[in-house]
């Protein structure tokens, strides 16, 4: 893309993503104690039987998490419209995959990306929606 393209973008970054999951307390404390994510605002919305957290991504990028009473399941497998998965940038991947398999979280054996040359694994939140490590260290060449 080139840098006029860039400066003329239509829309900025991501600003958040919203997931409602299907219990608040296990994915809370994935997202945020094993995940690490900081806690921005926690809000229970009476109203709706919900709680709304909002977690800070590096970047400046939000999850937010929504609870609601008896939500439908919605399938990631097979792969279907919509959104397939989340990927969060990594520097190296060994040490948040040791993290991550610590706190008991399956994560999937490393791959090479054969578009960028760049390092990736998958593993998935509470429910089930799959989550990828993508390694872009510093100095690394490979193309995003």
């Amino acid at each position: 893309m080139s840098e006029n393209r860039r400066d003329s973008a239509l829309l900025g970054s991501i600003h958040h993503v919203a997931l409602i999951v299907s219990d608040y307390q296990r994915s809370r404390a994935f997202y945020h104690e094993t995940l690490g994510l900081p806690i921005i605002a926690e809000t229970l919305r009476a109203e709706r039987q919900s709680w709304k957290l909002d977690l800070a991504l590096p970047g400046g990028g939000q999850i937010e998490l929504f609870s609601f009473p008896s939500p439908p399941a919605r399938p990631s497998r097979p792969e279907a419209c919509g959104l397939r998965h989340l990927a969060f940038r990594v520097q190296r991947l060994e040490p948040v995959i040791a993290h991550l398999e610590s706190h008991g979280v399956a994560v999937e054996p490393v791959r090479v990306d054969e578009l960028t040359g760049c390092r990736f694994t998958f593993f998935a939140d509470p429910d089930g929606l799959p989550l990828e490590l993508y390694e872009v260290a510093a100095s690394q060449s490979c193309v995003e």
